[in-house]
């Protein structure tokens, strides 16, 4: 990526989770510190979410959950973008992150978490973080 241009975010929600108010809002906060952001929606599946992020040259994946769906959804995820040689951080916030989903995800491969109450300076810092680590911004 070249030094010039905003980090860029691809935002989803994946499965059947409908709740959009959290992912708008963290949007909206990454679009206000620079960032460019790629919001795709309800619904996804993660074929859609590498698709779109190979597609559009994003630095970080970060999926909103604010039910338990995405945690049938994530090795899927990271082996597709592992099939693909995609080294793109994913990121996860939302409401019902406990302190144990947050580890099992992490060990996973998810990067960094954001459960309640997370602080938006951070939220922005560790995102930054994640896509300078990897060559971007």
């Amino acid at each position: 990526m070249a030094a010039d241009r905003p980090v860029r975010i691809l935002l989803s929600i994946l499965g059947l989770d409908q709740h959009e108010a959290g992912a708008f809002a963290v949007a909206r906060l990454l679009r206000d510190a620079g960032m460019e952001v790629i919001y795709l929606g309800r619904f996804g599946t993660p074929a859609t979410v590498v698709d779109s992020a190979l597609e559009e040259g994003v630095d970080v994946i970060g999926l909103s959950c604010h039910s338990w769906e995405y945690l049938y959804y994530l090795d899927e995820l990271f082996e597709l973008l592992k099939s693909r040689a995609l080294d793109i951080p994913v990121v996860v916030g939302g409401s019902v992150l406990s302190q144990d989903d947050k580890n099992e995800i992490q060990a996973k491969g998810v990067a960094a978490t954001f459960g309640p109450g997370a602080d938006a300076g951070e939220i922005v810092q560790q995102i930054r973080h994640l896509a300078e680590s990897r060559g971007a911004a």
